[in-house]
């Protein structure tokens, strides 16, 4: 069985933990691990691969976060932009054989209870078999707004239903036959794309001539207008909804979808008021109950329990007015190391930059800006136009505005620079990309460097 693992999506509901360069997918939260290594960790017992579905800033990180567990033999499709949920999983299959079994999860999820999750698995592969498209309903513990529902009798599928009121849900809950849709499902990837041909046969043809299309050296990446040219629609709009082969199977495993600071507090410890607190400095509350407190180094949220949902209104409103606060944390992780921003003023920036051994950076150009390098620890390998020389700690290098240059680690250890950029503007789209290990976009680009 082939574990697809969705990567999509910003997380903006865990803003300022989560940005779009780090979501929340990839953020170490649970012993210093990511729900996206806890997803892969999960599904090992039962699947011998995963296939990971992904832009390509996340795929660096779900790269990273995989050496990190000593797991390096996976396979990659990378979409260029998020069209939902089917047309993601429709690629997907297609780079599978059609008898193969799959497992699709979303990478942002917390399952507690491991044996209840293997038994429901073991089920749904059962079902699987027998040609049935399977989804698993959640066991609801309290009358959620926030969720879809599944009407199910017994494993039989009655209907989906959108998110309710209040006192639907509660409705809901008190019927005992009414079930969190999980976004988690598991087919046969041939079965899969026959349904979804029968049923929304437009997305089924985009996918396979954008499938077809695409690059396939090292992963398979999809092309831009082949991508746009897949109608955006989720599963279960395209297909869940409107098949007659669809089994629920009820499920009980301690399952959060870690949606909102009150989910995450759920899962987490909270303090003797019943305060949630994220922070690496010490946090110290009087007389004060009920709150989330989010600190990160250039972000303060503060909400009382219960109105965590109202972040996405923050991000809203920073998109338009500040919008690299909502993109990345002052320290960025890229393919080649991390950067962290100290100062960042209009005329100057700087930074601290670490390349991790045996990486470089692209072969780039700003029009904006000088830079200036100081090499901290580690020796860096400097090419700016023909010249090639070596950076050693508390020497200094200088790069015109318009000069080619690159930066580079030849070392066993890493290596750390202080960067100074001075000019007119300090954007991290100022960027022209001529030559790129990591097959970046090579314009303006927002990731930088």
């Amino acid at each position: 069985m082939t574990n697809i693992i969705l990567c999509g999506g910003s997380g903006t509901r865990l803003w300022p933990i989560s940005r779009t360069l780090m979501p929340k997918q990839f953020v170490k939260l649970f012993d210093g691990k990511s729900l996206f290594q806890l997803t892969v960790e999960r599904n090992l017992e039962i699947c011998h691969q995963q296939l990971i579905v992904s832009n390509t800033e996340q795929y660096f990180l779900a790269l990273d976060q995989l050496e990190e567990i000593h797991l390096t033999n996976n396979r990659y499709i990378l979409e260029p932009i998020g069209r939902n949920t089917a047309p993601a999983i429709a690629l997907a299959c297609m780079a599978l054989d059609p008898d193969e079994v799959v497992l699709v999860t979303p990478s942002d999820h917390l399952i507690k209870d491991q044996e209840a999750y293997q038994h429901i698995l073991e089920r749904a592969v059962v079902l699987a078999q027998e040609d049935y498209l399977v989804t698993f309903g959640i066991t609801p513990t309290f009358a959620e707004t926030g969720f879809g529902y599944i009407e199910a009798a017994g494993e039989d599928v009655k209907a989906f239903h959108e998110k309710p009121t209040l006192a639907v849900a509660q409705g809901y809950l008190n019927a005992g036959n009414y079930y969190w849709n999980s976004g988690m499902f598991c087919f046969k990837a041939g079965f899969f794309l026959n349904e979804l041909e029968k049923w929304s046969p437009d997305i089924f043809n985009a996918a396979l001539y954008a499938y077809d299309n695409a690059d396939k050296n090292n992963m398979i990446r999809i092309k831009h207008d082949d991508m746009m040219a897949i109608r955006d629609e989720s599963i279960d709009y395209a297909l869940m909804e409107k098949s007659d082969r669809v089994k629920v199977i009820p499920s009980n495993i301690g399952w959060s979808d870690v949606g909102s600071f009150d989910a995450l507090s759920d899962v987490m410890a909270n303090d003797e008021n019943n305060n949630f607190v994220f922070s690496s400095k010490p946090v110290n509350l009087i007389d004060i109950k009920n709150l989330i407190i989010i600190d990160t180094e250039d972000a303060l949220l503060i909400s009382q329990k219960g109105s965590s949902q109202k972040v996405k209104e923050i991000v809203s409103t920073y998109r338009k007015t500040n919008p690299e606060l909502t993109h990345t944390h002052r320290t960025a992780h890229r393919p080649w190391g991390t950067y962290t921003v100290l100062e960042d003023t209009p005329g100057y920036k700087i930074k601290r930059i670490m390349v991790k051994p045996g990486k470089r950076l692209s072969l780039q150009k700003h029009f904006h800006r000088n830079e200036h390098w100081i090499v901290l620890s580690g020796t860096a390998t400097v090419t700016v136009g023909e010249k090639t020389y070596m950076v050693h700690p508390n020497e200094s290098t200088y790069i015109k505005a318009g000069e080619l240059h690159r930066l580079a680690n030849l070392g066993k250890i890493a290596l750390t620079i202080i960067e100074t950029q001075v000019g007119e503007y300090t954007g991290e789209d100022d960027i022209i990309r001529i030559e790129d290990d990591f097959n970046r976009d090579p314009y303006h680009s927002r990731s930088a460097t």
